[in-house]
């Protein structure tokens, strides 16, 4: 086990060497990391409630577990608290102007109902996203400023990309990008 872990698994105590970065510091050195693109969406009181989340992880295979986090401050922190599931969407490049619609005010993000469909739980799927995971909230952890949401999947769906149509949508510096295959 590390160093930094008792056996019972809390933290043991760190010398004084060890300090904290800035919130500066700590943004620069994330922005540098690409991050996958999510829109987590779920049902509060029959109404649709969504965020962008770039935290999205797996955690594990057996059972199937993910992860993402979301800031205590946000908007849709409440509806998130009572929630039984939500749906996590992965979204593509050609998802961007959708990313930027949900990073603004919570007003506009479903304005448009073209744009998305209740599945039969009531929760809202956006059409055309290549894969979205249907998942229940099994844990909140609060961590920091945010919250750890860890959700058991229950329900998968992806579009078959034969044609390499879907390439993932990044968050990196600060900006949307697209992953783009290396050749060797």
């Amino acid at each position: 086990m590390s160093n930094s872990m008792e056996m019972s698994g809390e933290p043991s105590a760190r010398p004084d060497r060890f300090q904290n970065v800035s919130a500066v510091e700590y943004r620069a050195a994330l922005r540098r990391h690409p991050a996958g693109v999510t829109i987590v969406t779920l049902n509060s009181r029959g109404r649709p409630v969504g965020f962008t989340a770039t935290s999205f992880a797996s955690l594990s295979l057996d059972p199937p577990l993910v992860s993402f986090n979301i800031t205590c401050t946000s908007s849709s922190i409440g509806a998130l608290e009572v929630a039984e599931s939500v749906v996590i969407h992965l979204l593509g490049a050609h998802q961007s102007p959708l990313a930027q619609r949900f990073s603004r005010s919570a007003d506009e993000r479903f304005a448009d109902e073209s744009l998305w469909s209740p599945l039969d739980t009531g929760e809202p799927v956006l059409h055309g996203t290549p894969t979205w995971i249907h998942g229940r909230v099994h844990q909140l952890i609060p961590a920091g400023d945010s919250v750890l949401v860890i959700c058991r999947v229950v329900r998968v769906h992806w579009d078959e990309d034969g044609a390499g149509l879907h390439a993932p949508l990044l968050y990196h510096k600060g900006g949307y990008a697209a992953a783009m295959p290396l050749h060797e």
